[in-house]
């Protein structure tokens, strides 16, 4: 059975398709108006959260299935960027006011091989040497089975492979300020070294992690296509690339919507933080 969106359905031994149901397709379209009247008729169904119908899903609301998919991308975007946080950030420090030793110089160089490794290859890599090798760890989601354990391998890969860019581009931003004049200053007026790195420095080499912070997190939620399809998680970016494998059109309009509305979000957040972390910016 092949179903027509709004038309009825018509029987697969059908071989022809009249010129009354072409008609009545374009009409449940709105292919018969004028082009502006279409994308405005369009624009105003997106308002309301109607991203139309799902080709590959019997025809189920796609906003039904981006509403299921979201949290479950979430469970495993929110773990991997408070782990690329809380490792990136404090490792990028450390390098930073160790410049120039031999730990700094090997964490540049983890640094710039987690920013090399593609995040498919470690994720295939890891499947190998913790579920295939030495299997202590389960492969993929399995739903109703679902534990602790299935989050370590995806979550691990996407936040270790991210803290690579956290740890070059804060330990970069540190040492621009550590060579700053008001650092120099607040040696030369006897202030403690955790006081210089944590309360000056810290503080003003902030704003460029906290641009890739909040993209990161976008790039996190929507762009984790490389985990989600080697653990099958059953997420929004498996969801989109199953819809550009199948040619359905309107699961991949809504889906990139989704992302595009959700970077400007972010993005503006990012803006608005600024004027909390550095004073000498100013809204008006």
């Amino acid at each position: 059975m092949v179903y027509l969106i709004g038309v009825g359905d018509l029987d697969a031994e059908e071989a022809s398709f009249t010129q009354e149901d072409y008609d009545r397709a374009r009409a449940h379209l709105n292919l018969d108006k004028p082009l502006i009247v279409q994308y405005v008729l369009w624009i105003s169904k997106i308002a309301q959260g109607d991203f139309g119908e799902d080709l590959g899903d019997e025809g189920r609301p796609i906003f039904d299935n981006i509403k299921k998919k979201i949290p479950i991308t979430l469970r495993l975007a929110i773990p991997a960027y408070i782990l690329a946080a809380l490792v990136g950030i404090p490792v990028g420090v450390y390098a930073s006011i160790r410049r120039g030793t031999i730990s700094d110089i090997i964490l540049r160089g983890v640094a710039a091989l987690g920013s090399a490794a593609p995040e498919f290859w470690v994720a295939i890599v890891a499947i190998y040497m913790f579920a295939v090798k030495f299997p202590i760890l389960p492969i993929a989601f399995i739903g109703e089975g679902f534990t602790f354990k299935h989050y370590i391998l995806p979550v691990s890969v996407m936040g270790l492979t991210s803290t690579a860019g956290y740890i070059r581009l804060v330990r970069s931003t540190m040492l621009e300020v550590l060579d700053s004049e008001y650092v120099k200053l607040a040696r030369a007026k006897g202030l403690s070294h955790r006081e210089i790195i944590w309360k000056h420095a810290f503080r003003n080499a902030l704003l460029a992690p906290l641009t890739v912070a909040g993209l990161m997190f976008v790039g996190f939620l929507t762009g984790s296509v490389a985990v989600e399809l080697v653990f099958a998680w059953p997420g929004i970016a498996r969801y989109a690339v199953v819809a550009v494998q199948n040619n359905n059109l309107p699961v991949l309009v809504a889906t990139t919507l989704l992302i595009t509305l959700t970077y400007v979000i972010v993005t503006f957040t990012v803006d608005i933080l600024y004027g909390l972390i550095d004073p000498r910016i100013r809204y008006s």
